[in-house]
């Protein structure tokens, strides 16, 4: 069953975030990630609304999300938006 990661992110350094963004796929791309959402264009119908991006990833199940979002590839990633960007993020099981 398919898996989904998601997360709400508020970049504050655009450019220190670039490096996040141009390492990040290197691990989304070994995981066959899909994404399904990704923008700023947000309308919120409750809840905390400070949140300037939304992300939606597809991945083939929990496990692969998980293992995703553990490889070196994206923890090395994720060291470059650390202190540049306000993210929340989570991995949800898809509906069988």
């Amino acid at each position: 069953m398919a898996a989904y990661w998601v997360a709400r992110v508020t970049v504050n350094d655009e450019c220190a975030y670039k490096k996040y963004t141009e390492l990040a796929p290197l691990a989304f791309n070994k995981f066959e990630a899909k994404f399904l959402a990704r923008g700023e264009k947000n309308f919120f119908l409750e809840g905390d609304d400070g949140f300037t991006r939304s992300v939606i990833i597809e991945l083939k199940n929990i496990d692969q999300a998980i293992a995703c979002y553990n490889s070196p590839e994206y923890q090395h990633a994720s060291t470059f938006r650390k202190g540049f960007a306000i993210v929340d993020s989570w991995i949800v099981d898809g509906v069988s």
